[in-house]
């Protein structure tokens, strides 16, 4: 044990970088945030599938961000996550990274024994009473019943967890990471009383989870905006932050546990929501994004016109000939309609804003192209077998790409998910 453990801020955004070239920009959107009277600390994240892809890492990523921390005279936490890990993949992340986004959402639904189910409600009879959550306007009531088969779901997957947990921390020491949960990549959403219990069961664990990530009702589809009933989620959200709030009160969790909003990336319409309702609570946030920067890459590419984009071209063309095989691991967070993809070659008589302008999340704009957006966003595999000559195009552009990065982090995410209204 360390008499400090290591503790995530109150806020902060996962920065995903798929080829680690844009951690600069990205630290430069959190500089921004502290100008405006901000602390916002960033969380470089990237998935084994990523690395793999990529052909990186995770001590490459945990280079930059050092590299970028120190050039850019950064005295605030930051961390590296190794994000969604499993038993098998937890291995290689070990040494570089202080951040653990636990996924065990394949095992949600995995039949757990009985025994454990049976002594799980014994010590939880406080699960069977009626709890009202005046600040969210909710009652939970559930009967043992609904209990048992709420403990079957979860049950298992909480025991994976605590067990990936202590595999990391017998290796990197308490206290010494960060951990969270994520369940979010499953089919149905969890209600606000399959929370509780899920903290519950985490407590037993002794996992100090400092982060949570639920599934929230709606599409969360990579890169475009959510797809849903707004004011269904703005409620789903405000119950879960009052079940956390009383989870701490009842369970022995860390005092800074906050929910965490994965494919957090370009949900502009659920923005205001998370921002008034954390507002309203006082409590803290981790806004997790990803491919947005990826995009911003590209975008900048084309924006630089001659051969940055004829090499966004090039990565178009390719991923619409290889689109099913590009979109296969990404199946349930993406949603593209092959009939409203252009064709490469018409694509290749556009202008660098006319490329920009479909590319670019703007639903106002009448050149905003969705599906042209989602298909390039599970893409970057193209960019990576073109080796240097993606990344030295990137580089030789890097002052228009870098200022993108920048802007679409602080302006698009930041600004009005975490500073106020």
């Amino acid at each position: 044990m360390i008499s400090e453990p290591l503790r995530l801020p109150k806020y902060s955004i996962g920065v995903g970088d798929r080829f680690a070239l844009q951690v600069r920009a990205q630290l430069q959107a959190c500089i921004l945030a502290q100008k405006a009277g901000l602390e916002i600390v960033p969380v470089w994240n990237k998935s084994n599938r990523e690395h793999l892809i990529v052909g990186s890492e995770p001590s490459q990523t945990r280079q930059a961000a050092d590299r970028a921390v120190r050039d850019l005279q950064w005295t605030r936490p930051y961390f590296l996550d190794a994000d969604h890990i499993g038993m098998g993949t937890v291995d290689r992340f070990i040494e570089p990274c202080d951040f653990f986004t636990i996924d065990v959402a394949d095992k949600i639904g995995a039949p757990a024994e009985q025994a454990g189910i049976t002594t799980f409600v014994q010590r939880h009879p406080e699960l069977l009473e009626t709890i009202t959550l005046e600040k969210a306007g909710v009652t939970l009531a559930t009967s043992r019943e609904n209990l048992v088969a709420v403990a079957r779901k979860y049950l298992a997957a909480v025991y994976e967890a605590g067990r990936i947990y202590r595999c990391i921390a017998e290796r990197k020491g308490a206290g010494r990471f960060v951990p969270e949960i994520s369940m979010d990549e499953t089919d149905a959403p969890q209600e606000a009383q399959e929370l509780l219990i899920i903290l519950a069961a985490i407590a037993d664990e002794k996992i100090p989870i400092q982060t949570v990530a639920p599934k929230f009702s709606g599409r969360f589809n990579k890169g475009v905006d959510y797809r849903g009933d707004v004011e269904k989620f703005s409620k789903e959200f405000t119950a879960d932050l009052a079940v956390i709030a009383h989870a701490l009160g009842r369970y022995d969790l860390p005092p800074n546990l906050k929910l965490s909003v994965h494919s957090g990336s370009d949900k502009f319409s659920l923005y205001s929501a998370i921002n008034r309702a954390i507002t309203q609570a006082g409590v803290g946030i981790h806004l997790k994004t990803a491919g947005t920067t990826w995009l911003a890459e590209l975008e900048g590419l084309a924006l630089a016109g001659s051969s940055g984009l004829q090499l966004a071209n090039e990565i178009y063309a390719q991923a619409y000939e290889k689109m099913e095989e590009l979109c296969a691991p990404y199946a349930s967070v993406i949603e593209i309609d092959r009939r409203c993809l252009p064709q490469p070659d018409s694509v290749k008589a556009w202008t660098a804003e006319e490329f920009a302008g479909a590319l670019h999340h703007d639903a106002n704009c009448r050149l905003y192209n969705a599906d042209f957006r989602q298909l390039l966003h599970v893409s970057f595999k193209i960019a990576a077998k073109m080796g240097s000559r993606f990344t030295e195009a990137v580089r030789e552009n890097q002052k228009i790409i870098a200022r993108g990065v920048t802007e679409n982090l602080f302006e698009r995410h930041i600004r009005p998910v975490f500073l106020p209204a």
